[in-house]
């Protein structure tokens, strides 16, 4: 498994974050729909999960693992997959059910070789996403990105729609056309 070296600020203004990156010469890489299948682990492994996304170019697999909501609580160990159907019907026969699907758009780019992506979800406000090789990394592109350290969380996604009273393991499908 690889430490995850990632902070997000919630409650973005997109055109802002944008500009500050055109500002700064940031790469944009791309703009994507990415759907997803989420499933617990057989039996249940609280705090992880497995993770199968699309995002129209590129699918992977993934396991996550939360230790802790520090920007390097987060262990991942992810690979590449051809198919999104076929590797779903894989899990299936493994006795792995998705527990949800979901969508999201993300805005990937690339500033001094840090990730920076600008995420939306359905049901509730923006957020960049900063991933780096270290610490330091991810605390310097905040700075560098004109935000303060304070307003930064490396809470997981489930954790960030419960600031918004939103049970996200409930929701089985999170589209966008059925909910905002």
């Amino acid at each position: 498994m690889q430490t995850e070296f990632e902070a997000k600020v919630l409650e973005i203004n997109i055109d802002e974050v944008v500009w500050k990156l055109n500002t700064l010469w940031a790469e944009k890489i791309w703009e994507k729909f990415q759907k997803r299948l989420v499933y617990d682990f057989n039996p249940k492994k609280e705090n992880s999960w497995i993770r199968l996304r699309d995002d129209g170019k590129k699918t992977t697999l993934t396991i996550k693992e939360i230790n802790n909501d520090l920007i390097d609580g987060t262990e991942e160990l992810e690979v590449k997959v051809e198919d999104f159907e076929k590797t779903n019907l894989i899990l299936e026969k493994l006795w792995y059910i998705s527990k949800s699907y979901q969508e999201n758009k993300r805005i990937s780019y690339k500033l001094d070789g840090i990730e920076i992506e600008i995420d939306s979800w359905p049901l509730i406000p923006p957020y960049i996403e900063i991933e780096a090789k270290s610490l330091t990394e991810v605390e310097d592109m905040i700075k560098k990105l004109w935000f303060d350290l304070s307003q930064s969380t490396s809470i997981n996604t489930i954790k960030v729609y419960r600031k918004y009273w939103i049970e996200l393991e409930a929701i089985k499908e999170l589209k966008f056309d059925e909910l905002t």
